[in-house]
């Protein structure tokens, strides 16, 4: 699939997963929050691709949990989008710097 395309595919997916921000993320334009869309498409794919293979369990569960950990960079991305990757680097409830 092509880096635009994986942006806008992570763009579609996330809004339908967090709907609460699906405005939101449709609006988004800044370049991180479109690196975190495609971050997270690109977990999404691995971890369907782990899991029809049936492969090993605890492989699809670390893709699960790569997931929910860009969910919630997109969350803050989308309430504070000028961080950029360092926001990425940051553990949540971890001080801006600001």
């Amino acid at each position: 699939m092509a880096r635009s395309n994986r942006k806008e595919a992570g763009r579609r997916r996330l809004a339908m997963r967090l709907p609460e921000m699906r405005k939101l993320i449709m609006e988004a334009r800044d370049p991180w929050q479109l690196q975190l869309f495609e971050a997270y498409q690109m977990a999404v794919e691995a971890r369907d691709a782990v899991r029809k293979r049936h492969f090993d369990p605890k492989r699809v569960q670390e893709y699960d949990e790569t997931c929910f950990e860009i969910e919630k960079h997109v969350i803050r991305a989308i309430h504070e989008p000028s961080d950029g990757p360092a926001a990425f680097q940051r553990k949540p409830g971890e001080p801006s710097g600001r």
